[in-house]
């Protein structure tokens, strides 16, 4: 109790620093200017938000005019902090932390949980930043993420254990809503060599796999004789088995493990398409959906590798 009552003392003083800046600040616009600095985007932020672009960059200019000074430095492809903006943000983080503590002190918010699948094809190792940015956004959330097969994912889904999947969507006809297209390649160790005369050695996971279907379609058309020499329990496995020379995989090449290449045109292997990376979400409470319409904004802003 007696450490509650210094967190909200320590709040109250931060809210009154900032306060005495410039008399009084929009919250709404501090959560939109930090947001749009975590994302890096006024259209990501906005989806995260669920508003409009134009709504976002209204309160951001209302913002720095009380301010006096620009907090963002933006040209069309790119948004990042300005001089003032790289001082500006931890005092505004500390504010809306501050603010948060407040109100869930006085009983305001309850925490929510929020049950999330990622596919294992899909999480990257831009999963910290994006984790931490809701963690930001939302510190009292209470966040439970899984990773596993598309196909388990979304099966799960439909018996309701998880607020939202985000999923590699290549055959199954469970549609979700499109979050981007991303290159797929045929990767392998550069030592690699395939032996004249003997079939492709591949690594898969189960025949369940999107992305298995995808590559051995593209095989059987091209006319290539391929065997599984290796199946992993999931994409580390197939990954380490890639590394190691003992044959070829298929992966989004945003993925592509450490000591891999793209060995297609090596080979001869046929082009692959690229392949889309989909989400479904099942609406709860208003805080839950943002916590969930940020992720996937996150998810938007993944740098895909052409």
């Amino acid at each position: 109790m007696f450490n509650h009552s210094i967190n909200i003392c320590i709040g109250i003083s931060i809210i009154r620093k900032i306060y005495n800046m410039k008399k009084s600040l929009d919250l709404d616009a501090v959560r939109a200017f930090v947001l749009v600095a975590d994302l890096a985007s006024f259209t990501r932020a906005a989806d995260g938000l669920q508003t409009a672009q134009a709504a976002i960059s209204l309160k951001i200019k209302k913002l720095e005019d009380r301010l006096g000074y620009r907090l963002l430095d933006r040209t069309p492809r790119h948004v990042q902090l300005s001089e003032k903006g790289q001082g500006f943000i931890d005092l505004a983080r500390d504010l809306l932390s501050a603010h948060d503590r407040a109100l869930s002190g006085e009983g305001a918010i309850q925490p929510k949980r929020v049950a999330i699948g990622i596919s294992d094809h899909v999480a990257g190792p831009e999963l910290p930043k994006m984790l931490q940015t809701i963690a930001r956004f939302d510190p009292v959330l209470s966040l439970e993420v899984s990773i596993a097969a598309s196909r388990d994912l979304l099966d799960a889904f439909e018996d309701g254990h998880f607020d939202a999947v985000v999923f590699r969507r290549e055959h199954d006809s469970r549609a979700g809503k499109v979050l981007f297209e991303e290159p797929v390649a045929w990767l392998a160790s550069p030592q690699f060599e395939r032996r004249t005369g003997e079939p492709l050695s591949i690594a898969t996971l189960s025949a369940a796999c999107g992305l298995r279907r995808l590559a051995t379609r593209a095989l059987d058309e091209a006319g290539i004789a391929w065997r599984e020499t290796f199946v992993g329990g999931g994409v580390p496995a197939v990954g380490a088995a890639a590394t190691a020379g003992l044959c070829v995989t298929v992966l989004a090449t945003r993925l592509a493990p450490l000591g891999t290449i793209d060995v297609g045109g090596k080979l001869g292997l046929p082009m692959l398409p690229h392949s889309k990376v989909a989400a479904k979400v099942r609406h709860k409470d208003r805080q839950s959906n943002e916590a969930i319409a940020l992720f996937l904004a996150a998810f938007r802003g993944v740098p895909k590798t052409s």
